[in-house]
């Protein structure tokens, strides 16, 4: 349970970075409301996954599919260049997350 908390945790961090750079330095509400509550939710499943999973683990992973899933959506939305560089640099980072899974 506290990998799938742990999981879902990263891709809030996702959710809470890409509304950050949407608010606008907090001067548009929507996007500074869901930074709120995707900050908080995020971090309370971290937490709630470090009762299980070691510090070092748990933190490289959440931050792991938050700068993946992050970048993923910049590229895909937010007007990112693609390039097949950061594509595989994604990817790198994904197999890492999950070798960090394999290897606990």
């Amino acid at each position: 349970m506290s990998w799938i908390v742990l999981i879902l945790s990263g891709v809030l961090e996702a959710v809470w970075a890409t509304a950050l750079g949407k608010s606008a330095g907090f001067t548009r509400l929507w996007p500074s409301m869901v930074f709120g509550v995707a900050v908080v939710a995020s971090m309370a499943g971290l937490a709630y996954a470090m009762r299980e999973i070691s510090t070092g683990t748990a933190y490289a992973v959440w931050v792991g599919i938050g700068a993946a899933l992050t970048v993923l959506y910049a590229m895909i939305f937010g007007g990112d260049g693609f390039s097949l560089l950061k594509l595989l640099l994604i990817l790198g980072l994904v197999a890492c997350v999950i070798g960090l899974k394999l290897v606990h």
